[in-house]
């Protein structure tokens, strides 16, 4: 009779699926809202290693499938910059989503 359980990773591809959730954990996500983006394109200024304009001048995620145009991985050193184009855009179409890791104060040692 076969065995009715879920095969069991082997250790070699549990290793690599804890490393992207590290991964992913130690990275935040700009959501741009199409619906209120008008193309203006100074996220793009601000964040050019991410985003490109597409002919209209809308914001394009770089180096993203289509699928995933919307949210953008933000690395930990170009988050000022993705604060800035959040705080910049004047349709306010952008919105961060951080990781409690990256948004965590720094101890002070008392607890």
């Amino acid at each position: 009779m076969p065995d009715p359980r879920p095969p069991r990773p082997d250790a070699a591809a549990a290793a690599a699926a804890a490393a992207a959730a590290a991964a992913a954990a130690d990275r935040a996500v700009l959501h741009i809202d199409w619906t209120l983006c008008d193309g203006r394109g100074l996220c793009t200024e601000l964040l050019p290693e991410l985003l490109g304009r597409d002919e209209w001048g809308y914001p394009l995620a770089l180096n993203r499938p289509v699928s995933e145009r919307s949210n953008v991985p933000v690395e930990r050193s170009l988050l000022p910059a993705a604060r800035d184009a959040i705080a910049l855009c004047p349709r306010q179409a952008l919105r961060l989503t951080e990781s409690a890791k990256l948004t965590r104060l720094p101890s002070n040692g008392r607890g």
